[in-house]
């Protein structure tokens, strides 16, 4: 399955680096994102690292989901495709 990374999990001035909110285009109600927390979640860098995530819960009640990842992650990420397991 595939994945958006929409932006970052934050407030107004705070933002918590390590914490992605991703949309998935399949997924459109929190009852099936509920279904997906606790699978892992790869972002792949344009050098070939991998940096890897799990999903932690629900995100609003359009089927958003929010993601912890190991380590912070660029900015250079938002916009682009992870892949859930």
């Amino acid at each position: 399955m595939e994945g958006t990374i929409v932006n970052y999990r934050g407030s107004r001035r705070v933002k918590k680096g390590n914490h992605m909110i991703i949309q998935v285009s399949s997924i459109d109600s929190k009852e099936k994102a509920s279904k997906l927390v606790g699978r892992m979640v790869e972002w792949k860098t344009s050098a070939g690292k991998v940096l890897a995530g799990k999903i932690a819960s629900a995100h609003g009640n359009s089927g958003a989901l929010r993601v912890i990842f190991e380590s912070g992650m660029p900015g250079q990420s938002i916009g682009s495709k992870v892949v859930i397991e």
